[in-house]
């Protein structure tokens, strides 16, 4: 049973270990994911174009790459400029709550309900930091000098609970020949894009 705590310790390391950086500039593993960009081609000269970070990745950042997959996109299609018309950021935001240090005395995290937990003969916890059991009651010392403390918490920052965010940026892209339009603030020249933002794009590391 050690050994199998050690590797699943083991696993949840190399877990956290690859999720602890933004998402790099790079294909989605499906379309619209949270884990690179992806495109669909709705005409010619129409595309819908979407990036999608973890949560590490900040919402400027998401706004960017989607701009630059845009570019990208208008010059290999043989385009100059390309124009959103269309133009969305998702918020995907959730509770993440899981238990702390005292969770080895019993009680059980339910990850599917994702608020609370079960020890046996006390109950359900809250995902508040003072934890209240129905029908618990703890006693502090020993003995005859023991007295009751409503204050005390067997669980005291037991729970960790934090809201995590992710990005996704989504438009829709016109693409055109020729000089971009100046009447059009939401036109942009290609290359122009991709001069400007190469610098702050991050691209995954190569493999050896």
């Amino acid at each position: 049973m050690k050994l199998l705590r050690q590797l699943a310790l083991g696993a949840s390391v190399v877990v956290l270990t690859a999720c602890a950086t933004a998402t790099p500039y790079q294909p989605a593993s499906k379309p619209g994911g949270f884990d690179g960009f992806s495109q669909t081609m709705i005409e010619n000269d129409r595309a819908r174009v979407t990036f999608g970070g973890n949560s590490l990745t900040k919402r400027d950042t998401v706004e960017n790459y989607l701009l630059y997959r845009a570019a990208e996109v208008a010059i290999e299609r043989g385009f100059d400029y390309f124009v959103l018309e269309e133009r969305d950021v998702e918020q995907n935001k959730r509770v993440s709550v899981r238990p702390g240090i005292g969770a080895g005395y019993g009680g059980l995290y339910d990850p599917y309900f994702n608020y609370s937990f079960y020890r046996g003969g006390y109950g359900w916890s809250r995902p508040y930091r003072y934890s209240h059991f129905g029908g618990f009651r703890r006693y502090r010392g020993f003995g005859y000098n023991a007295f009751y403390d409503p204050f005390y918490d067997p669980f005291f920052n037991d729970i960790d609970v934090r809201e995590i965010t992710k990005y996704r940026a989504t438009a829709e892209v016109k693409f055109g020949k020729g000089p971009k339009p100046r009447a059009q603030d939401n036109a942009f020249n290609a290359r122009e894009v991709i001069q400007n933002l190469g610098p702050t794009i991050t691209f995954p590391e190569a493999k050896a």
